[in-house]
């Protein structure tokens, strides 16, 4: 009798061990909940993505930087007709010598900076580019600076938030001999890199 219930009791140990066995096997078979799929497929990522991109480039071009194309030759030879230019809006400050996209008279025009707020621009009769009384010399211009007679009154004194432009190309390029002085407010930007598309 005491043997039956030792084996009784051993039977019962071991059915109890390969119901756990069993069990474990069960949860282990059972998919881990923890693990989420994305609920959108692959092209709708590729999809988000895209206008992620398409907003950035937005933002870039809409309110930090300007893309146009030289629509002539006047900053030749520096710039050509046809190059793309890149420019920086968000820049507010501008020196003599800085390159920039200018609105006015609702057209664009590249040009320039040759005097700054406070400054006396004049042209002589020689053909001299004069400021401050002091006669100009630019080793980037290769031809003189012939005053566009009927437009500017010279010597022009500029204001507190007025700039002159001109073209590198003298000789018949627009700028402020044509249309005067600039204000801070119709520089669009200015210019940080040249893209020579003539010659792709």
């Amino acid at each position: 009798m005491v043997v039956s219930v030792k084996e009784d009791k051993l039977r019962k140990m071991a059915e109890n061990n390969d119901n756990s066995t069993v069990q474990e096997n069960v949860t282990e078979d059972k998919p881990d909940k923890a693990e989420k799929k994305s609920p959108m497929n692959p092209i709708q990522l590729f999809l988000l993505n895209c206008l992620i991109i398409v907003t950035v480039i937005w933002l870039m071009f809409g309110f930090v930087l300007g893309l146009m194309q030289a629509p002539n030759s006047d900053m030749s030879p520096n710039i050509k007709s046809g190059d793309l230019i890149l420019y920086y809006r968000l820049s507010r400050e501008f020196n003599a010598q800085d390159i920039v996209a200018v609105k006015k008279n609702n057209n664009t025009y590249i040009g320039r900076i040759v005097a700054v707020p406070g400054d006396t621009v004049d042209i002589t009769d020689a053909e001299k580019l004069v400021i401050n009384g002091n006669t100009v010399i630019e080793s980037n211009v290769y031809t003189s600076t012939p005053r566009y007679e009927g437009f500017v009154e010279y010597p022009v004194k500029l204001g507190d938030d007025e700039y002159f432009i001109l073209c590198d190309r003298r000789n018949g390029g627009e700028d402020s001999r044509y249309y005067g002085s600039v204000t801070k407010a119709e520089i669009k930007g200015k210019v940080i890199t040249i893209v020579r598309r003539n010659n792709l």
